[in-house]
């Protein structure tokens, strides 16, 4: 089940969302993703936040292990996949690609930060109920 509201890892959220608009507030909408990708970075380290680029997940179908790998923009919290955008407006597609990247992890955590806006970030965060630790299940 789909959710937006879970407080599952909401701090952990809240954090990486203040940095994001921070990023935002700095150098505005419009720019390269890469741009935003290396700022967003820095701000995250700039508040202590912790995150892996680019990390790498094995995938598999039907219990045999697949030569592609998947590498999420950012793994925040060691928990949250993060997909960067810099698009005039998030879609469906964009949705559907965060859901199969945070079912093919096992992440119950995800969002999409879109970058593009001239005017503000928008930004979405997705839960995948079914991940949820059984220990955490209770906060949402």
């Amino acid at each position: 089940m789909t959710i937006q509201n879970s407080e599952y890892l909401g701090s952990e959220g809240y954090a990486l969302i203040g940095a994001a608009f921070e990023v935002h507030r700095e150098l505005g909408g419009g720019m390269g993703e890469e741009i935003y990708q290396e700022s967003f970075e820095l701000e995250l380290g700039f508040r202590s936040i912790e995150f892996t680029r680019k990390g790498e997940f094995q995938l598999y179908y039907k219990g045999h292990l697949l030569e592609k790998k998947y590498y999420p923009d950012l793994l925040v919290s060691g928990e949250i996949i993060t997909e960067l955008k810099s698009v005039k407006a998030l879609n469906a597609e964009h949705e559907r690609q965060l859901m199969n990247y945070m079912r093919i992890t096992r992440k119950a955590v995800g969002y999409l930060v879109n970058f593009g806006p001239l005017e503000k970030l928008e930004w979405k965060r997705f839960i995948l109920k079914e991940y949820i630790p059984e220990s955490d299940s209770h906060q949402s």
